[in-house]
C-alpha cells in the first residue's frame, strides 16, 4: 500500500522515501475507436491477446467502442501502452495514446 503527499511518494513496503521524478506516472490510456470493418470478435480476441483483458472484459469495451463511438481499453504509463497501441494499430484497429 502507498501513502501519497505532496513533494514525495513513500512505499510502505520497502520503507523508502522516493524523489518526484522517480514516481511512475500512470496516467495516460490506449483509447480504441470504431470502425467499419473490423468484426466484433477481431476486436475481442485482439483486446484479449494484446491487452491482456479476459473476454467478458474484452466484450464489453468492444460493446461500449461500437455503441459510443471509442472507449478507454487499458491505462498505464506510456512506456508501458506504446507497445499494445502498435500491436492493436497493426492489426487494423483504430487505437491512440492519450
Amino acid at each position: 500500500m502507498k501513502n501519497f503527499d505532496k513533494q514525495h511518494e513513500f512505499d510502505t513496503d520497502s520503507d523508502v522515501l522516493l524523489a518526484p521524478e522517480e514516481v511512475e506516472v500512470a496516467d495516460k490510456q490506449i483509447v480504441v475507436y470504431n470502425d467499419d470493418f473490423n468484426t466484433f470478435d477481431f476486436v475481442i480476441e485482439s483486446l484479449i491477446k494484446v491487452c491482456k483483458h479476459d473476454p467478458i472484459q474484452a466484450e464489453q469495451c468492444t460493446f461500449l467502442v461500437h455503441y459510443k463511438g471509442k472507449c478507454s481499453v487499458k491505462k498505464g504509463t506510456f512506456e508501458s501502452l506504446e507497445p499494445m497501441c502498435t500491436a492493436l494499430l497493426e492489426r487494423g484497429i483504430t487505437a491512440e495514446i492519450e
